[in-house]
């Protein structure tokens, strides 16, 4: 669900006609839609209601500060993967207090600027993270807190790049070493056993897996509250969203199809994982990224040339894979949909980027409507892993960030110059002589 639709054929984002955003701010432009955020936070904290529960939102799927002050003003804890992440969650208004720190890699300056200040808890890959932890700790003269991530062995069944819980992927410390782990780490003087955490992958869009994964770890997760006085039991993030279709089309083929009956939601999640949790006593944490933020977002692109090969037609668009690169790198599907509504027949397209790459396409032969150099596309479901994994690839600047509340839009984001793309670079004195 999200608050982007036609209305008199002009595509909208809440109250606001996204053609008088192109006009205002140009493209590539993404658009945000703060009550989409908003909603899907609180469908999935209401779907957990029945137990304790804290929601940490994964900052890595949207890391603008406007995206996480709107989610710190609901009482989102964060899902941290980086200092600079933590920096942000701080610099937006959130606490630090809510957050917990994952990832296989941390430094040491990491591991100390977390710890300053008072995170709520590193999610631990490995044994030598732990040693490293507990080092930087009694340093600091403090007790960090610290939840092992068990990696279950179970097979998210969703795209290798993004599956996260197998023996095969790098995350966290196999399902049959955990309870040693944590003998070994309730050893260490200076940690502090604050809970067990889990995560399998990312976009998954049915409940078998996480259902599979928790029966799994909720029994581990209760022998290891009890032994070691453990606070809460975190289940990961990874629940996916529709992709397709963006806006109802008046063909319900899809949607009566098995794939979308079986899609997952907060209520069939909830259904499905809360039985296993009931008798924990212990808080459960989520850290959702994806389906907060993903169908909050669309990204706006001009188009440029239409460009007829053989019986190809290209539509040439000013966005590229720089500014959205999930389609490149992952083989994604993004519903593209024009700004201004067109009636009429649908013609296979190729919607293509200007950089010089083969990849830098958002879509094959999609049945698109006849196009017009200088029409707006719509790009759906860029609201995740959008701008943040955005370069400055071919020297092309980042596009501008709008957030619309209502009948209110503002720029988040300003539009990246040219000449900031290298203004930290330097030429050393040598090159310099001719």
């Amino acid at each position: 669900m999200h608050d982007f639709r036609y209305i008199g054929g002009r595509l909208y984002c809440e109250q606001v006609p996204v053609e008088t955003l192109v006009r205002k701010h140009g493209t590539p432009l993404y658009v945000y839609s703060q009550a989409t955020l908003t909603e899907h936070f609180k469908r999935l904290d209401a779907a957990l209601d029945p137990l304790p529960h804290s929601i940490c939102f994964a900052v890595k799927s949207n890391s603008n500060l406007a995206v996480l002050r709107t989610m710190a003003n609901l009482g989102s804890g964060f899902d941290i993967v980086s200092e600079g992440e933590l920096r942000r969650v701080i610099a937006a208004g959130g606490d630090p207090r809510t957050c917990v720190f994952a990832g296989v890699g941390k430094s040491e300056d990491e591991i100390s600027f977390a710890l300053s200040r008072d995170i709520y808890c590193f999610n631990v890959e490995s044994e030598p993270e732990l040693e490293r932890i507990d080092r930087i700790a009694a340093r600091l003269r403090k007790k960090a807190p610290i939840a092992v991530r068990v990696n279950p062995n179970i097979d998210a069944l969703t795209h290798a790049k993004i599956t996260t819980g197998t023996y095969e992927n790098k995350f966290g410390i196999a399902f049959e070493r955990v309870e040693q782990v944590y003998v070994r780490a309730s050893r260490l003087k200076h940690l502090r056993l604050r809970g067990v955490q889990m995560h399998i992958g990312s976009q998954l869009t049915e409940v078998k897996p996480f259902e599979q994964a928790v029966a799994k770890v909720a029994p581990l997760a209760a022998r290891l509250g009890r032994r070691f006085g453990l606070e809460f039991f975190s289940l990961g993030g990874g629940l996916g969203i529709v992709y397709r279709p963006a806006l109802d089309s008046g063909d319900a083929s899809w949607w009566t199809s098995r794939a979308a009956r079986n899609i997952l939601t907060p209520e069939s999640y909830a259904a499905a994982v809360l039985p296993h949790l009931r008798s924990l006593d212990l808080r459960i944490l989520i850290e959702p990224g994806r389906f907060v933020s993903g169908n909050a977002g669309l990204l706006i692109s001009r188009i440029e040339y239409i460009k007829q090969t053989g019986r190809k037609t290209f539509v040439i668009v000013d966005a590229a894979m720089n500014d959205l690169i999930r389609p490149a790198f992952y083989d994604s599907f993004h519903e593209i949909l024009p700004v201004h509504q067109h009636n009429g027949p649908l013609v296979p397209s190729d919607v293509v980027g200007p950089i010089c790459e083969s990849g830098d396409c958002f879509c094959k032969d999609r049945p698109l409507p006849r196009l017009k150099a200088g029409e707006s596309l719509a790009i759906f479901s860029a609201g995740a892993y959008g701008f943040v994994m955005a370069s400055n690839y071919n020297s092309r600047g980042l596009a501008a960030e709008i957030m619309v509340h209502g009948r209110r839009a503002a720029v988040v984001n300003r539009r990246q110059k040219l000449s900031e793309i290298w203004e930290r670079e330097q030429i050393p004195a040598w090159l310099k002589k001719r």
